[in-house]
């Protein structure tokens, strides 16, 4: 395919998105489906440009006059290549999009200096008062942050494999260490049209060397704190990141329960433990009676469904189809968790509250919240939330320094630590 009708192919997702409000992974999938012809760097141009539209669509919306798909996808790669790069790509080529109309083109180039700080932002205007409230005067900054390539984050399986080993099998892939996570590697975000490696088809995956894993996921599981010998619950497993690195951690000692509310998200869980060489993980399946570890717990994670706010560079399109009422429905779903979460941990234990959010709604108002109903417990402060996570002592005073510490726990983010947007909360049964 030309880049001339890579872009109309994009346009054709945003469409077809729009059209019918579905998900951008679903839509992209549908079209390389019925397009056979398009090979996987024609289908990895188009998912990047898709992408791309997606993560900055306001500001680009805001630049070109019109929110429609053709404005975004060539408002999107216009403003990176400029507006003549963009015509010669287009202007007489077979199944590319209409030539540049003048005003496009000269929307290309003018500044958009006066857009208001919620289109600067890229963000619907009724999240901008959360996003003000989570991070104040920084609050345009670690949205666009939010707007960024993210990179490709692995984490090393220590029941099997060293960090060191993994990066040598992996070398080919421009693998460097994390900055935080001692078990982490990672492939920096990609430019342009190249697209990140399949590391799923490494023999290193395959024999369960490591698994992909932002590095904010990685450091929320190691703030757990659990050790060899503990009871661990993992009420929210969903499909195992978490709990594969909290069984590394335990170095396969002790037990770690795995359960999920949904048996659809806890299915992929039983062939990763597998992979994995777990031995010390018991699935409780959905609905499951858990009365027998009630009281009994030395560590609980809850790791509660919510907006997905901290996820936007991965899953941009969520970001325009969230809603005040989801909101609230993820509200009512976390705050119940937490109450159910309380009663499984033992005098001393503790219970960790972990989100992919950056919304304030989800994250300190619910610890807040949480404590006002159970004095029975306390919140560690952001420091000793990073101590409990055993980072070698470098690592935890570069991420101390990273973190945001916030009322009740600390929130880490792409714009001050690379990571996707983690809370993480560790309360201590007193």
């Amino acid at each position: 395919m030309t880049p001339g009708a890579r872009l109309a192919a994009a346009t054709e997702v945003i469409a077809d998105m729009d059209a019918r409000h579905r998900p951008v992974a679903e839509a992209l999938k549908d079209w390389g489906t019925s397009h056979r012809f398009a090979g996987a760097g024609d289908r990895a141009a188009i998912g990047n440009i898709v992408y791309d539209a997606l993560r900055k669509r306001r500001s680009t919306a805001f630049r070109m006059g019109a929110d429609t798909p053709r404005a975004i996808v060539l408002g999107s790669v216009g403003g990176e290549i400029g507006a003549d790069a963009l015509a010669r790509l287009i202007d007489g080529v077979p199944h590319a999009p209409e030539p540049l109309s003048a005003e496009e083109a000269g929307r290309l180039l003018a500044p958009a200096d006066n857009a208001a700080e919620p289109v600067r932002a890229d963000v619907p205007d009724w999240l901008a008062p959360s996003l003000r409230r989570a991070f104040g005067d920084a609050w345009v900054a670690e949205a666009e942050a939010l707007a960024e390539r993210p990179p490709l984050d692995i984490r090393v399986n220590r029941l099997k494999a060293s960090r060191e080993k993994v990066a040598k099998e992996l070398a080919a892939t421009g693998v460097v260490e994390t900055p935080f996570s001692p078990d982490g590697l990672r492939v920096p975000p990609t430019s342009g049209n190249r697209r990140h490696p399949n590391v799923q088809s490494e023999p290193a995956f395959v024999k369960g060397f490591f698994e992909i894993q932002d590095e904010g996921s990685q450091l929320a599981a190691a703030m757990v704190g659990a050790g060899p010998g503990m009871q661990v619950l993992d009420l929210c497993a969903g499909a195992g990141g978490k709990t594969l690195a909290l069984a590394a951690a335990m170095n396969n000692k002790g037990q770690l329960f795995a359960t999920d509310r949904d048996k659809h998200r806890l299915a992929p869980i039983f062939d990763r433990i597998r992979r994995a060489g777990t031995r010390n993980v018991q699935i409780r399946p959905a609905g499951a009676d858990l009365s027998d570890l009630r009281g009994e717990m030395d560590r609980v994670m809850i790791d509660a469904p919510c907006t997905g706010t901290g996820t936007w560079r991965r899953r941009p399109d969520i970001k325009w189809r969230l809603t005040g009422h989801a909101l609230a429905d993820r509200l009512a779903e976390q705050a119940a968790l937490l109450r159910d979460a309380a009663d499984f941990v033992k005098p001393g234990g503790r219970l960790v509250y972990v989100t992919c959010s950056v919304l304030p709604e989800e994250n300190q108002d619910q610890i807040a919240a949480f404590l006002a109903d159970r004095p029975d417990f306390a919140a560690l402060p952001a420091a000793e939330t990073i101590a409990a996570s055993g980072l070698p002592a470098e690592a935890a005073a570069r991420l101390e320094a990273a973190a945001l510490p916030v009322p009740g726990g600390l929130q880490l983010t792409p714009g001050r630590a690379g990571t996707d947007g983690f809370f993480v909360a560790v309360l201590q049964r007193t």
